[in-house]
């Protein structure tokens, strides 16, 4: 374990991310809004992005630390700004995302691995039509979940680690998926409540762990 966390510069940031992330929970059940609660709504991914960027020592961590901090502003801007703005801080950091994935492309797969990572996109709009259309707008959330699906197309064919990078990437695009759902009303908001939040926070978390890890140590080893 050691090993591991030779690369690792301030520890004490990951953890505070998690209280900050997982805390958040309770604003979601208990319904708060407001300043504060948008504020601390950033704290979780937000501190995430700082432990990226103290850890950055070449282009790929940059990269991270920028899509994370994106996501802290999206989860800032959705509520204190509204679904258009908050969204464009999100689509910004799913294109960096994605150069980042590809530009790290995994040079071995399974045909079972690549055939998740090429259905994801059309799997992602079939399933956003079947919950939402034909109500108005609906194809607003096709195009965004687009760029969802593609980030995490790309983090599942990338060389950083599939069961933290991928998987979270999957993660966060089921959140967005059970949010379309609880806006179709094909599940109860009551029920999407305990989902959003924790697949997002977690996704994120995987996702910072695994790149960051992987190129702050192999950096550390040069």
């Amino acid at each position: 374990m050691s090993g591991e966390r030779s690369w690792d510069r301030a520890r004490w940031l990951w953890l505070l991310a998690l209280v900050g992330g997982i805390s958040f929970f309770v604003a979601v059940y208990l319904r708060l809004d407001g300043p504060v609660i948008w504020a601390w709504k950033t704290v979780g991914v937000g501190l995430l992005a700082v432990w990226a960027a103290a850890n950055a020592r070449e282009k790929n961590g940059w990269l991270i630390a920028a899509v994370l901090g994106f996501g802290a502003l999206g989860d800032y801007l959705l509520d204190a700004k509204g679904l258009i703005v908050g969204a464009a801080a999100f689509a910004v950091g799913h294109l960096i995302a994605i150069i980042l994935y590809l530009t790290n492309r995994r040079a071995q797969m399974a045909p079972s691995q690549r055939l998740l990572g090429w259905l994801t996109m059309p799997a992602t709009l079939v399933i956003v039509w079947g919950m939402l259309s034909p109500a108005a707008g609906w194809w607003h959330a096709a195009v965004y979940s687009l760029f969802v699906a593609a980030m995490a197309a790309a983090a599942w064919m990338s060389r950083f680690p599939r069961y933290r990078t991928g998987i979270g990437a999957m993660m966060f695009l089921a959140s967005d998926l059970f949010i379309f759902a609880g806006e179709g009303a094909v599940l109860s908001k009551d029920v999407t409540m305990w989902l959003v939040w924790p697949l997002y926070f977690a996704g994120q978390a995987l996702i910072a762990w695994g790149v960051v890890s992987t190129v702050a140590s192999e950096a550390a080893k040069n």
